[in-house]
């Protein structure tokens, strides 16, 4: 099978998700703030690449550098701009972001992180399987798991709540390989993963290295 790539991350999103008004299927919403949207906030990630022959995650070297520089009002809507500095990926490995700068802009509006698309990136509320993204080989869903896991990265131990995307075939099928997006309130993302849809282990997992927020 050819080795498709699970995450959007790196990739171009060609179209635009309207967001639900349904609230069939979610919880309460968490304290306000959940996604630390606050100017100033900062965070360093660290990226890891699986190696077969060890079977162990290997530092790349890449670091993401993201951080809140501004606000932006776009229809009457306020959105933080976010930066992210990429550097230590001269070898443009499979999943990490290139390097240098990129600028996003996001908020939150009723526990979902959104851009200024409507493209949910992150619910913290809603259960239901979104969809994410549909190709010929398949589609992209997306469902958040009820509970809490703690979590252990290099900046500390968190509890967190997380979501699973994984692809179906247009058979309706379930591919093998399964990300996962890690976000604690509060904090903001503290884990993801990266994977190929025909692979069960993660090709690239991102940790969070450090962070400051207010």
């Amino acid at each position: 099978m050819k080795r498709i790539l699970l995450s959007f991350l790196i990739i171009t999103l060609t179209f635009s998700c309207s967001e639900s008004d349904d609230t069939e299927n979610q919880a309460t919403p968490p304290e306000a703030n959940f996604y630390a949207l606050t100017v100033g906030n900062s965070w360093v990630y660290k990226n890891y690449k699986y190696n077969t022959s060890t079977e162990n995650y290997e530092n790349t070297g890449v670091l993401d550098s993201v951080s809140i520089v501004g606000t932006e009002t776009v229809m009457e809507n306020t959105y933080y701009k976010f930066r992210r500095l990429t550097t230590g990926n001269e070898e443009q490995i499979t999943f990490c972001n290139p390097n240098g700068e990129y600028f996003e802009l996001l908020r939150e509006n009723s526990g979902n992180l959104v851009n200024e698309d409507g493209v949910i990136q992150f619910t913290n509320n809603d259960f239901q399987e979104r969809l994410i993204l549909e190709n010929p080989w398949g589609t992209i869903y997306e469902t958040l798991t009820e509970g809490d896991s703690t979590m252990t990265v290099e900046a500390g131990v968190f509890t967190c709540i997380n979501s699973q995307r994984y692809a179906k075939s247009p058979e309706g099928l379930q591919f093998i390989g399964l990300d996962y997006f890690y976000y604690a309130d509060g904090v903001g993302l503290i884990y993801d993963t990266s994977s190929f849809v025909s692979e069960s282990t993660p090709s690239i997992i991102r940790r969070l290295d450090s962070y400051t927020v207010q």
